[in-house]
């Protein structure tokens, strides 16, 4: 059986599968039922690995094993598959969530903090930067970053960022404003994202900035400072890029400037949005 190679990247990217458990697959559905023997020929998979293989499959949800000799496998719908897979997926995130709440007060947990809090006296402030490659990681970071805030946090965003945001940081702007935080984001407003200002408003004061105006960034306590180095109307989620730094010369002279602005951008109720 011969199957497009592109075909099989893609497949292998969706459902997380090595190489030789795509073709095996591909090779059943093809068949319906088969044999190990024939899946090896069909697949080009060496007989040694393809019963490993098959057994990683059934694990996974892709196929299962026929009664009787000899041992044959049956493929399941591609409907099915896609089910089986999510729900296995969502059933490990809940047991890799549960192992690591468990480390909470765990003498793991304590050796870690000693590790970190031991090792980095002896890092240079310089040495407190790097990047972030790709949107979701970006805001994993920026999470982590209000979680940790103690006094305040400004944002500056794009009009599609400030749509975003509000679908993945929601939940660190209540709980900042919970624990006293002074939140403050700035972003073009238009009829686009003027409902979901609104909603952040609840949790953050947000202002809008001239619709010319460009910049992506984002301070904390005055101490770190992330700032986002692409254009995010021109860049694919995957490549978007950022740097953080933990540095307090930097983060205060971004925040003085920020500071010299914020009286100029306006505020919502001043904001005429059809």
């Amino acid at each position: 059986m011969i199957v497009n190679e592109e075909f099989l990247s893609r497949l292998r990217k969706i459902f997380d599968l090595n190489l030789y458990e795509v073709k095996v697959w591909t090779s059943l559905l093809s068949r319906g039922v088969s044999t190990a023997g024939e899946l090896s020929n069909i697949s080009d998979v060496p007989r040694s690995r393809t019963y490993d293989i098959l057994e990683s499959l059934e694990k996974k949800g892709f196929i299962i094993m026929k009664i009787g000799k000899p041992i044959k496998f049956i493929a399941l719908k591609p409907e099915e598959v896609v089910e089986r897979v999510k729900k296995n997926l969502v059933v490990d995130a809940q047991d890799r969530s549960k192992r690591l709440e468990k480390l909470k007060g765990d003498e793991v947990m304590e050796e870690l903090d000693n590790l970190y809090h031991n090792g980095v006296k002896y890092i240079e402030p310089s040495d407190l930067s790097g990047s972030l490659k790709g949107r979701q990681n970006m805001y994993n970071h920026l999470d982590m970053m209000l979680k940790n805030a103690s006094s305040d946090a400004v944002i500056v965003t794009s009009a599609d960022g400030l749509n975003r945001k509000m679908e993945a940081l929601m939940p660190a702007f209540e709980k900042a404003k919970k624990r006293g935080v002074k939140v403050r984001i700035a972003a073009p407003i238009n009829e686009s994202n003027y409902k979901v200002a609104k909603e952040l408003s609840k949790y953050a004061e947000v202002r809008s900035v001239d619709g010319k105006s460009q910049g992506r960034f984002a301070l904390v306590d005055g101490k770190e400072l992330m700032f986002m180095l692409l254009d995010d109307k021109s860049v694919h989620p995957s490549y978007d890029t950022a740097v953080w730094l933990s540095s307090d010369y930097l983060a205060n002279s971004m925040k003085d400037m920020f500071e010299k602005n914020w009286n100029e951008f306006t505020p919502l109720n001043r904001l005429k949005v059809k």
